[in-house]
């Protein structure tokens, strides 16, 4: 059984507490780590090392010796990659697929892309006319925001983690890093990865915990912590703002979603049938940009309904490491509760169960895992708690439409706004609904297909602020102008 501490100024220490908590298997319920849980005492040591680190070494680097850093860091996980798939999947329990063709390479990806932002993004200058004749000359200059605390979901963590780590370090700030309880062992492994490049001490640092009462909280409330980036639920993010309102710092959240897929009778029916199994499905359901709430032009409706079963049903569930097996559990026990409560209340709430429903019958060890299926139901008014509120599992509701601005009202009526995925082949109508339908991102024929220099974000309760690329340098940096007169 492995034992993970918190990270803090270079060093590996344990919590001064003694207090530490299990990692529990999502394949079959093992305890597989100890974590050391952070107290304030930890969390004010992270902070006072992540300060220290920008007022010395860090903080006197040119841009230049930055990124090349962090394409050092880079490096350094394509290296050490085994080492990050494996980790990822112990907490995880996820395919080894997903991982080594999605999540650790676009892990190691956000040191390189945003170390190039940084250095090729120009700043603003304006030559000012003035009432001499002599004019000035007015250009802005980027600087750190100072100590990022970085609070990280459990469903893609690696990725998700240093999508917010890349560019505050490229930006030159110094973070301290708040990882899931359910998935500590990849940003504890990455401080391996700092050290080896040469990152100055108290640059990385991870602090291990829960969020009330914990970790979390002892972060987003410490008055050394300049500004808070957050991927997760709605109401963690209120309370995360609150939190950081006293000193009015500043916020970037990726939050709740309850997508939508829409699927017209002219689409590429095979491609729309794989895009939104994919949407609906990948990684357990377990994605803040999966779909939920399908709609579906009625000529296709049922035959529609029909494919996405036969796929559904075709999943393979198994370890990690099994060849024959593609799919895998839910995060953890208590997650796949809220998961099959949900599936009971669809079935109270009159729906119509086209397939899956409950939980796998699994082998040996794997019967004690977080193990569910696949579920699509159909039949369900849009009043339905299905409908409404996020689950965040392998499920989604099937609705049929039969016009333009039905769907789109459709697509709107949710409090949240993260992402749709939107597949036909009328290209004018295509465009009209990307405007027309209130989210941060539409995919066109195709689903989580990022290019990473482009605004990522969402509306409405789905978050606050947009960051990739040039927006993510708008987040992690103060813009400072400076006007000389000549």
């Amino acid at each position: 059984m492995r034992k993970i501490e918190n990270f803090i100024a270079g060093e590996y220490v344990a919590a001064a507490s003694g207090r530490r908590f299990d990692k529990r298997s999502p394949l079959d319920n093992r305890v597989i780590a100890s974590i050391a849980e952070a107290g304030r005492a930890e969390v004010d040591a992270a902070v006072g090392a992540a300060r220290g680190a920008l007022a010395g070494d860090w903080g006197r680097l040119s841009t230049e010796q930055r990124v090349e850093l962090l394409y050092g860091v880079a490096n350094e996980i394509t290296r050490r990659f085994d080492d990050f798939v494996e980790a990822e999947m112990a907490d995880t329990g996820q395919p080894a697929h997903v991982m080594k063709q999605v999540f650790i390479p676009r892990g190691a990806a956000n040191f390189k892309v945003f170390a190039d932002v940084v250095k090729n993004v120009a700043s603003e200058s304006f030559q000012t006319a003035t009432p001499d004749g002599r004019g000035a000359l007015n250009y802005a200059l980027r600087v750190p925001k100072g100590v990022i605390g970085v609070i990280c979901p459990w469903n893609a963590p690696f990725m998700l983690m240093t999508w917010k780590v890349g560019p505050a370090l490229a930006c030159g700030n110094a973070v301290v890093v708040k990882p899931s309880e359910e998935s500590p062992q990849t940003a504890a492994l990455l401080g391996e990865v700092m050290n080896a490049v040469g990152i100055p001490k108290g640059v990385y640092n991870v602090v291990q915990g829960f969020g009330p009462d914990s970790a979390g909280e002892f972060v987003t409330q410490h008055p050394g912590v300049d500004a808070i980036t957050f991927t997760g639920e709605t109401r963690t993010g209120a309370a995360i703002m609150k939190a950081a309102s006293e000193g009015m710092r500043d916020v970037s959240f990726e939050l709740g979603g309850k997508n939508a897929g829409i699927v017209f009778a002219d689409c590429d029916f095979e491609a729309a049938v794989e895009g939104i199994f994919r949407s609906a499905f990948l990684n357990s359901g377990q994605v803040c940009l999966g779909t939920e709430r399908v709609y579906v032009e009625r000529p296709i409706f049922e035959r529609f309904v029909q494919a996405l079963k036969v796929k559904a049903e075709s999943v393979r569930f198994g370890r990690p490491d099994d060849h024959d097996a593609n799919y895998g559990p839910l995060i953890s026990q208590e997650h796949r509760q809220k998961v099959l409560s949900y599936y009971r209340k669809a079935l109270e709430e009159g729906a119509t169960l086209v397939t899956g429903g409950g939980v796998p019958e699994m082998p040996g060890e794997l019967a004690e895992g977080a193990w569910v299926q696949p579920t699509i139901w159909t039949g369900l008014p849009e009043s339905a708690a299905v409908v409404r509120e996020e689950i965040f599992g392998p499920c989604c509701h099937i609705r049929p439409f039969d016009a333009e601005d039905e769907v789109v009202q459709l697509a709107n009526a949710t409090d949240y706004g993260l992402s749709t995925t939107l597949w036909t082949n009328d290209l004018a109508r295509a465009h009209r609904l990307a405007a027309r339908v209130e989210v941060g991102i539409t995919w066109i024929n195709s689903w989580f297909l990022r290019d990473l220099r482009t605004a990522f974000g969402g509306a409405k309760q789905s978050g606050i602020g947009r960051e990739g690329g040039v927006h993510s340098l708008e987040f992690y940096t103060e813009t400072r102008n400076v006007c000389v007169k000549l």
